[in-house]
Formats: structure tokens, C-alpha cells, sequence
């Protein structure tokens, strides 16, 4: 482990899934500066290399790439055993791995998310690929990592990246919609389940934030003037701020709290 530092995940080894960009590497940065070793799993190795070299030039912290695709059981499992194996445990899981559509591909030109997807034109290929990534790949994640905390004794914590939208309906984007209300389920499900082992979950709701996946709505005009008349607070949110919110839940602040998905949208819903 790297050398002892005061923090609020001091010493513990967090696990990242989608921690190359977008708030999965708010994250895994914040982590490391509150005292985390981590380890950023990914699609894309060499955005993900480029978080890990970040977190070691900024920090003491020790910081390793996996690359993982969360729609295979077998790449997620290889991923949790490859942590182990270097850091020795998982400590906190940050599951935040997603995709807006089944095009999408975080960074490209063309990403798939312009125009509406209506359901009824919906092929079951795409609407599949969208609960693969964002539902399944949360839940196998979320279990498979919870194995190893259980196995080695680790009362540890779990945070979901669910959406808005899985509260608000988003026409034209039933597969995303669905895929996020179920993660706020499974995070909800899961948290009783694992209390007899001493692991909490919890999840963050974003709204809409400065990511690769809204780069294309926020780069139109009308598309960003869409996003800013919908939050009450009049602007898009940061991945920091996201990343202080899922901090919140992943360290001993939240000691009392499990099985809640915490909104940080910008007042676009209350209660």
C-alpha cells in the first residue's frame, strides 16, 4: 500500500468501473485525493491509462488499469480477481460504467444520441445492449466485488451511478430510462442483502452533467437551452460534484445510511 495519509478513504482500495471518463474519473480522482488506491476499469485503455498517471503525479496513491467489459460476466470477474490479487482487497465499488444507447460510444464524433429511439421501432438487439451495460453490468459488478468483500471480511461499500431519468420519463429513451430505475432497485435490494455482512449501498442519480455522454446535446444551442430550462438551478452539473456526492457514500460519513439513491440533478425533482 502507498504510505498512510489522512483522508476519508485513507488506505482503502476503491474499484472503478467506467473510471476512464465522465464521472467515473471525477471519481477515481477524488478518491485518491481523499487516501484511496484505485483501480480504474474500463473500456478504454488509453483514457484509462491516462487517470491512472494522473492519480500517481497528483498523489502518493497507488493507482492500476484493468480493462473490463461489464457485459461479460467472466471480464468482470477477472477484473475483481486482478484487484485483489494487487491491492490484496476491495474496500469501495464505484459502479458507474453506462451507456445513453446502444451506439454510444464515449468520445466519438457521432455517438448515437442524436434523435428519438421510440420503443415501438426499437430493435430488441439495441434495447438489449442498453440493460447488458447498464443494469446487468452494474449487478454483476456489484456482486461479484461483494464476493471478495465477503470472503475477506471486509465490511466495505457499494455506490451505483443510476439517472434522473430513472424517475423522470424520457421519451425516445426507454431502454436508458429502464436500465436506470432498475439500478435504483437493485441498489435498494442489494443493500438489505448484504447488511448481515456489514456492505453498503447506495447509489447517486445524476442529472445532467458535463460528460462525454451530453457533450453532443450541450454542443447545440437549442439542445443545451433543452438541459438548462429542465434544472431549476439554470445550469449542467460537474463531474466533481458528482464525484463529492458519491465520495459521501462510499467513506464513513454515510455510516447510517443504505439503500438510498441520492439525486444530485440541480432541484430537476424534489421529495
Amino acid at each position: 500500500m502507498g504510505t498512510p495519509q489522512e483522508g476519508r478513504l485513507a488506505d482503502k482500495v476503491a474499484l472503478l468501473t467506467g473510471g476512464a471518463s465522465g464521472i467515473g474519473r471525477a471519481c477515481a480522482l477524488r478518491y485518491a485525493e481523499e487516501g484511496a488506491d484505485v483501480v480504474v476499469a474500463d473500456r478504454d485503455a488509453k483514457r484509462g491509462a491516462e487517470v491512472v498517471a494522473e492519480i500517481r503525479n497528483a498523489s502518493n496513491r497507488r493507482a492500476l488499469f484493468i480493462e473490463v467489459d461489464v457485459s461479460s460476466e467472466d471480464s468482470i470477474e477477472a477484473m475483481a480477481a486482478a484487484a485483489v490479487t494487487e491491492f490484496g482487497r476491495i474496500d469501495t465499488v464505484l459502479a458507474a460504467a453506462g451507456i445513453s444507447s446502444a451506439q454510444y460510444v464515449s468520445g466519438a464524433a457521432a455517438d448515437g444520441q442524436t434523435g428519438a429511439r421510440p420503443l415501438v421501432t426499437t430493435k430488441l438487439s439495441d434495447w438489449q445492449r442498453v440493460l447488458d451495460v447498464n443494469l446487468t453490468g452494474v449487478m454483476l459488478t456489484d456482486r461479484i466485488c461483494a464476493r471478495h468483500m465477503i470472503e475477506l471480511g471486509v465490511a466495505g461499500t457499494i455506490v451505483n451511478v443510476a439517472s434522473s431519468a430513472a424517475k423522470i420519463a424520457l421519451p425516445g429513451a426507454a431502454d436508458y430510462c429502464v436500465s436506470k430505475a432498475g439500478v435504483a432497485m437493485l441498489t435498494q435490494v442489494l443493500a438489505l442483502e448484504l447488511l448481515e455482512h456489514g456492505i453498503r449501498v447506495n447509489g447517486i442519480g445524476p442529472g445532467f452533467i458535463e460528460t462525454p455522454m451530453t457533450q453532443s446535446m450541450r454542443d447545440d444551442p437549442d439542445g443545451l437551452a433543452a438541459i438548462v430550462a429542465r434544472t431549476p438551478m439554470g445550469r449542467v452539473g460537474t463531474p466533481r460534484e458528482m464525484a463529492n456526492a458519491a465520495l459521501y457514500l462510499a467513506c464513513d460519513e454515510s455510516s447510517y445510511t443504505t439503500g438510498h439513491t441520492i439525486y444530485p440533478n440541480g432541484g430537476m425533482f424534489v421529495g
